[in-house]
């Protein structure tokens, strides 16, 4: 079978859209949309029918280049007021040779999360952190292993309820079936060379257009977020203000001619245009990126200051991620607050060489890896569109009336 799995990130900018297939635990993009946004602010559905027409324009674009409709989808759910707990569950193994099977794993992981969250959240993911065999050996992958008992310590990540429905009820009404959610963070984990910060403790950040989130991991599990009210929108805002110009034309000079630090800027290169009191101006490069270098660095210093609060325990790596880390000479500006502790996320599938596709291809590799540790597979297609592809190139105790009864089948059946 053919594993192609789609992928949403909803953003506050722009809605992105990736289809990829996994081949031998290989990532290849078949297709990507990205289209501006209208309807979200802050991560949140504020104005349904202008994000669904906005959503719908980018599934377009993904059919058209499929020559298939998108039937399937990953899909990003808010961080906002994101739980976190601590919980444990156990099985007996029951079958005739005791060999854990994905099965029993998933009984063990429906044991963490059983009457364990509220009636007011919704359950969004459950993260390993280790296994116990018969109550004695931790594992990290207890497959295969014999024993008469399973034990799993896990986090388990919960939202309230709100943030899940209203995106997902959007996305039913458009005729798609959603078979997983989860957060940009643990997207934008998985989208960085996860297999070695499986070991570490760490921060990824996420600079959007409206909010930056940051993330701690420890050793590959979501521990906490933050979110801070700052992003592109605050330098976009900045010029605008100080050449008295439209937001389109403060958004388009960010993106043509600024750079996030100023000094590899060049005073002779220079654009005209006309402000809002209709005068003509003309701005040059290292006026602009002044102006783009002291809000960021004013930005990047909060965030340093809001990883200290997150986590006490000492750091291995900082990785920045997110469309803001798109601007020019990005890596100059964060030096410039975190010396060389910090780094730019580079994403090396062909096809999605941006920042802004971090979170819809680490939620595919994150998807994958989740159905590998279960020995289940899963694509979007069914097995006739799989072929026509070619041409071109037991549930967990959720109540039934819960959408997300639906999504964990694919973790949790037989």
């Amino acid at each position: 079978m053919r594993k192609v799995i789609s992928s949403i990130d909803i953003g506050s900018s722009s809605i992105k859209i990736v289809v990829g297939e996994v081949v031998k635990n290989k990532l290849n993009i078949l297709a990507v949309s990205d289209t501006p946004s209208k309807g979200i602010k802050k991560g949140l559905i504020i104005n349904a029918e202008s994000f669904m027409a906005c959503l719908k324009n980018g599934i377009k674009k993904i059919e058209e280049t499929l020559g298939l409709k998108l039937k399937k989808t990953i899909v990003n759910i808010p961080v906002n007021n994101a739980n976190f707990n601590i919980t444990e569950g156990s099985t007996t193994i029951t079958n005739e040779a005791q060999v854990v099977t994905g099965n029993d794993i998933a009984r063990a992981l429906q044991g963490c999360v059983y009457n364990k969250f509220k009636p007011t959240e919704e359950l969004v993911t459950i993260m390993p952190v280790y296994f116990v065999i018969d109550e004695q050996t931790k594992v990290k992958d207890p497959k295969n292993i014999i024993a008469h008992k399973l034990a799993a310590k896990s986090v388990i990540v919960t939202t309230p309820k709100k943030n899940v429905y209203s995106v997902l009820t959007c996305l039913e009404k458009l005729g798609l079936e959603v078979i997983d959610i989860t957060f940009n963070s643990i997207g934008d984990y998985y989208a960085n060379n996860y297999q070695q910060l499986n070991e570490e403790i760490g921060i990824i950040v996420n600079m959007g257009h409206d909010i930056t989130t940051i993330s701690a991991f420890n050793k590959g599990v979501l521990t906490n977020t933050k979110l801070i009210d700052l992003g592109g929108r605050n330098v976009e805002n900045d010029i605008s203000f100080i050449y008295k110009v439209k937001k389109e034309d403060a958004k388009d000079l960010k993106e043509r001619l600024a750079l996030a630090h100023k000094q590899l800027a060049q005073a002779s290169e220079t654009e005209k245009l006309t402000n809002r009191l209709g005068e003509e101006i003309v701005i040059n490069q290292y006026e602009i990126s002044e102006v783009v270098m002291s809000r960021l660095v004013e930005i990047l210093k909060i965030i340093k200051k809001e990883i200290t609060l997150l986590t006490k325990k000492e750091i291995s790596y900082i990785i920045f991620t997110g469309g803001v880390t798109e601007s020019a000479d990005f890596n100059l500006a964060l030096e410039s607050v975190f010396g060389k502790r910090a780094q730019v996320c580079e994403i090396k599938e062909l096809g999605v060489r941006k920042n802004i596709y971090s979170s819809c291809v680490g939620m595919i590799k994150y998807f994958n890896e989740k159905m590998k540790f279960r020995n289940k597979e899963v694509s979007i297609l069914s097995l006739e569109e799989q072929e026509e592809l070619g041409s071109y190139d037991k549930r967990v105790n959720i109540s039934e009336n819960s959408i997300l009864g639906k999504l964990f089948g694919y973790f949790f059946d037989n």
